[in-house]
């Protein structure tokens, strides 16, 4: 459990760049160095996470950690990721907004943003290399990266996810799967999730701390497409409780630090909670993961077993191989286009490129040549 903890828990303070990124770190993290799961298991877990609501990176290092230690590898990983994230938002919205001001820290931001590109580019490579080897599967591949950046949105997403799942249960089968396959969801967490989606909503307005929870797990229960997706929902919830510039920047401040995007919830439910503003930074954390984490324990317990019949292996593959499409078009919007600004930003790339595929550099030691970097292009400009 410590093991599981500890590996997350340093993710957590250098997976900058939002849920692209992070699936990229993971992909670098657990399936080439630490050997914890193949290509083949680990784009099974990234195919689910996009079919179901909630923070689709965070499903994933939960999904990872139950694949390893059960259950409670799956809390210690989410405690681990989710934290150093979650410690910075409580720590912006102790000192208000002078941190996002300071030019040093815009500058290192640029820089982590430029190693976002670098880890995005790695894990599309290394996934189209496994997972786009026929026609058909390239085919699907580019499809889906043209759709997204043609069309962006989630509507697009799922579209194009669905429709290369029956591509696939066409024509991807493996006649060397098993026949079977047969899918049993797990009742207890399904229920628990239904129960407080319409349950929470009848009983909330009894206490403001009950109020909180309920408004930050219906919005997670709501998201589909990752954290960028919540901005709205939690502007709701907010409402006339919070001024512009402070909801906005704190949304600019969980876009800027590592971790998951949804920790954005960590900033305001210790601003929508003045009476005891940590423990509703508390609250509104858990509240909104707790349903993507619900939905996900309700599936990936037979989500493998299923996988293997050999109708849903060959959905699987169309879906592996949208995901690489998905991940191509995620690199260019919004990784690369919120990271290049000049030819310089892509010198830093490159050489970033070179130092990890040929010198196989510790990715701590890419943030820490990216943070760097970004100071000198900043204090250069």
């Amino acid at each position: 459990m410590w093991s599981i903890f500890k590996t997350f828990f340093l993710l957590g303070w250098i997976s900058f760049g939002g849920p692209a990124a992070h699936i990229g770190y993971f992909r670098n993290t657990f399936v080439d160095k630490l050997n914890w799961l193949d290509d083949k298991k680990y784009a099974q877990i990234v195919a689910l996470s996009q079919f179901l609501p909630g923070p689709g990176s965070s499903q994933v290092g939960f999904a990872l950690g139950y694949k390893r230690a059960g259950l409670g590898g799956a809390c210690m990983a989410f405690a681990g990721f989710t934290l150093p994230s979650a410690i910075i938002m409580l720590a912006l919205a102790m000192l208000s907004s002078q941190l996002t001001d300071a030019s040093a820290f815009q500058y290192i931001v640029h820089g982590l943003k430029l190693l976002a590109v670098v880890v995005v580019a790695d894990a599309t490579w290394g996934m189209y290399k496994n997972f786009c080897k026929q026609t058909i599967t390239v085919t699907l591949c580019l499809m889906t990266a043209v759709a997204l950046l043609l069309i962006p949105g989630i509507a697009t997403q799922m579209s194009v996810l669905i429709i290369a799942a029956l591509v696939g249960l066409k024509s991807l089968g493996n006649e060397n799967t098993q026949i079977g396959g047969k899918f049993e969801p797990s009742i207890l967490p399904l229920s628990l999730f239904v129960i407080l989606m319409v349950g929470l909503p009848l009983i909330a307005q009894s206490q403001p701390a009950l109020q909180l929870f309920n408004d930050f797990y219906q919005a997670g229960s709501l998201v589909f497409g990752g954290g960028h997706v919540v901005l709205p929902l939690l502007q709701n919830i907010v409402g006339d409780q919070l001024s512009q510039d402070a909801f906005l920047t704190g949304y600019a401040a969980a876009q800027a630090v590592p971790g998951p995007m949804f920790t954005f919830a960590t900033y305001i439910g210790y601003q929508l909670m003045p009476s005891a503003p940590v423990l509703g930074a508390l609250i509104a954390t858990l509240a909104v993961f707790l349903p993507g984490f619900l939905l996900l324990l309700g599936v990936l317990k037979n989500w493998q077993s299923l996988a293997e019949n050999d109708k849903i292996s060959g959905a699987v593959n169309g879906v592996n191989a949208a995901v690489v499409g998905l991940l191509a078009s995620a690199l260019y919007q919004p990784v690369f286009t919120s990271a290049i600004d000049s030819p310089l930003d892509i010198s830093f790339v490159l050489v970033g490129f070179y130092l990890l595929k040929q010198h196989k550099l510790p990715i701590v030691w890419m943030v820490v040549f990216y943070m760097l970097a970004g100071l000198a292009i900043g204090y250069a400009s």
